[in-house]
């Protein structure tokens, strides 16, 4: 049941994302769905960095913390159009 959750919550963190940052994203919905998984990550590790610095961890954030992974998945984002941009 993990997996299906994280996948749901990664579509709807990416699409969140999606949204905010301008342009066109060509992704599709299997690319959504990474970015909002990978974007937890980043913002679960960014919130531990920023509120707990000697507890420096890896993990997606907790449940009801959707900010942290909004703002890791348009990190995320912005980093794959830089790169296609590169490309």
């Amino acid at each position: 049941m993990g997996i299906i959750t994280m996948i749901i919550i990664g579509l709807i963190v990416g699409a969140i994302a999606r949204l905010l940052v301008p342009g066109r994203q060509r992704i599709g919905w299997i690319g959504t769905i990474i970015v909002g998984i990978v974007g937890g990550y980043v913002g679960g590790t960014l919130g531990s960095v920023v509120f707990a610095p000697h507890k420096f961890s890896i993990h997606p954030p907790v449940n009801h913390l959707w900010l942290g992974s909004i703002v890791g998945a348009v990190i995320v984002l912005l980093i794959v159009q830089a790169f296609r941009r590169r490309v």
